[in-house]
């Protein structure tokens, strides 16, 4: 009897032990992977597209701080087309605040800035310092492709939005992605892409493939900044640290590039190579001396299509923006494994769903939720949980 009361006992604890570790399983697999996967809402906030008619809205800043006629927290976003829709000709920034859901002009400057070679055309490249400077990339053309594209500058702006100081030279040709940033208060590091060395009209085509040629010759450029008290920040030194990346012209999308720039705690640098289509990582990004080329592959197609803007999460995580498609992708930098694939803009009239409507990314200040741009409706849109 004592026997069998011992087998009942023992028979009930192992059932008991199979039980829990079943509800651990459980929860363990109900918890999300990534924070992707905790974005359940999308909402409009806001036209981007200014009085002057700029369309094509490119890069999304969050501001730092509070500093002239910004405030902590609101959301910075460029045109890179003008009223006509010519890409490589939008002269705008504008600002959404969150606390008045109002959007009001930033910043606009003349589309033929003598001091920027070929003129003003604002991308993707665009970062808001802790100091209240502005510093955005303009990639120009005259006719909106890259036939016409000068090599651009990068352009300086004080917190009132006033333009003070543009940067030219031999290393920066067609300021492109968007901009990584080491921002220690009285100095600064700017990691940027540089899209347009080499780069030829979308008429110029491959004979064998009929597209427009691919060449590899763009670079990421890291420049150094000091920035003094109550002036604008001096450049101080470029260094290339990334080069032969992969480029080609195109017509409908200007052209296609290194787009997505994010930093890790490690000091690597991770670049969207969109033609390739993967995610490439530059160690040592803000001491090297020389270039690591293309860097080490971290994940490659799957589920990227055409990666464009990037940033990383809190817990470390890379999200990159499609361009073929209106899915962002969650990306663990450190395995190469793609968590998940989430839908930011599955508008049916593209083909596939979202195909060229997104671009610029950037983290909400708690970290839960992403700005973005859609291209095609001129909005800016919240993804929250």
């Amino acid at each position: 009897m004592m026997t069998s009361r011992l087998s009942l006992a023992k028979s009930i604890k192992r059932l008991l032990a199979a039980a829990l570790t079943l509800l651990m399983f459980s929860a363990q697999a109900a918890e999300p992977q990534g924070m992707l996967e905790t974005i359940h809402k999308h909402k409009t906030l806001a036209s981007t597209s200014p009085d002057n008619g700029d369309l094509n809205p490119y890069a999304v800043v969050v501001a730092p701080v509070s500093s002239g006629v910004i405030e902590q927290g609101d959301v910075l976003v460029d045109n890179f087309n003008n009223i006509s829709n010519l890409q490589g000709t939008g002269t705008t920034i504008v600002y959404y605040r969150p606390s008045t859901k109002e959007t009001k002009l930033f910043a606009k400057v003349a589309q033929n800035l003598k001091d920027c070679p070929g003129g003003v055309g604002l991308s993707t490249a665009m970062t808001m310092l802790k100091s209240g400077w502005v510093i955005v990339g303009s990639t120009p053309s005259k006719d909106g492709t890259t036939k016409t594209k000068g090599d651009g500058c990068l352009l300086v702006f004080n917190s009132n939005g006033q333009h003070v100081a543009t940067w030219a030279g031999p290393t920066i040709n067609a300021p492109w992605g968007n901009m990584a940033t080491i921002d220690r208060g009285d100095s600064a590091v700017l990691f940027i892409s540089m899209a347009g060395f080499g780069l030829q009209g979308p008429e110029v085509v491959d004979p064998a493939t009929r597209y427009p040629i691919i060449t590899h010759q763009a670079t990421v450029l890291r420049l150094e900044l000091t920035i003094p008290e109550g002036q604008a920040p001096v450049l101080q030194s470029q260094t290339v640290i990334g080069d032969g990346f992969a480029q080609r012209p195109d017509r409908d999308n200007f052209l296609f590039g290194p787009t997505g720039l994010a930093l890790g705690a490690d000091d690597t640098l991770y670049v969207t190579n969109g033609i390739a289509n993967e995610i490439t990582a530059i160690p040592n990004a803000s001491t090297r001396t020389d270039s690591a080329q293309t860097g080490r592959l971290v994940t490659k197609d799957g589920l990227l299509g055409w990666p464009l803007a990037m940033v990383m999460t809190p817990a470390g995580h890379l999200i990159v923006a499609n361009g073929k498609n209106g899915q962002a992708v969650e990306i663990n930098p450190i395995t190469g494994k793609q968590i998940y694939a989430h839908w930011l803009d599955s508008n049916q009239a593209q083909s596939p769903p979202g195909n060229g409507d997104l671009f610029g990314l950037a983290l909400t200040p708690d970290g839960k939720g992403i700005y973005y741009v859609e291209d095609d409706m001129n909005t800016l849109v919240l993804g929250a949980p």
